[in-house]
């Protein structure tokens, strides 16, 4: 993904969320993707998806049952 594109992910996501501490960064091989953190930990991942001339990017964070024992 471009720079352009990730900024406006990453204020997107910060708006939605209502979180700052959002970041949104390239992947260092894929172009297709960005990595998305809260503060400097890890929570998923944006595709890029734009098949047949309609653009939309996919959000895929992993929830693992030791996340949520403590709830």
């Amino acid at each position: 993904m471009k720079p352009e594109e990730i900024r406006k992910l990453e204020a997107f996501l910060r708006s939605k969320f209502s979180l700052d501490t959002i970041k949104v960064k390239a992947r260092p091989i894929k172009d297709d993707s960005a990595e998305v953190y809260i503060g400097d930990e890890f929570i998923g991942v944006l595709f890029r998806d734009d098949e047949d001339d309609d653009l939309s990017w996919n959000f895929q964070m992993a929830i693992l049952e030791f996340d949520v024992e403590e709830f």
